[in-house]
């Protein structure tokens, strides 16, 4: 469903403030940086979404940097990968992360009450999550419809 799921493992090893020392640690490479940026191009978030200095960080490390070892420089690559993200979600995947895991999330409560115990990853599923957005959407055209 993303389509930056390689930040996940970029985020976890430099959220904490671990420093990755070597190419084959499961870091995401510059390679896949540059995928992104090529990514963020193509759908005209590049400049939409990022400042002058913001892009000029990510060219430089794309030019000079063979792996990223500061962790200062992946921080700061982080939160722009983080904006470039952001900018690049699409309106049903904002959807289903502001409304379908809330949803989902008080629904697996109210059934896990009612003793079903298969109901507890109802919350964390992200299909179910996107099929209450899309009975959601659906109620709500059809009362837009019907007035």
């Amino acid at each position: 469903m993303r389509k930056f799921f390689m930040l996940i493992a970029w985020e976890c090893h430099y959220e904490l403030g671990l420093k990755v020392m070597g190419k084959h640690d499961g870091f995401p490479s510059v390679g896949m940086l540059a995928q992104a940026k090529e990514l963020a191009l193509r759908r005209g978030a590049w400049f939409r979404s990022l400042n002058r200095v913001e892009r000029a960080i990510v060219d430089l490390t794309l030019q000079c940097v063979d792996c990223v070892k500061s962790v200062k420089l992946a921080k700061l690559l982080t939160a722009i990968m983080g904006k470039l993200e952001f900018a690049m979600e699409s309106t049903i995947e904002r959807l289903v992360r502001t409304i379908g895991v809330s949803l989902a999330g008080k629904i697996s409560c109210v059934a896990a009450g009612w003793g079903n115990v298969s109901a507890k990853r109802w919350a964390s599923d992200l299909s179910f999550a996107s099929f209450l957005v899309a009975m959601h959407l659906s109620s709500s055209f059809g009362r837009h419809l019907t007035g």
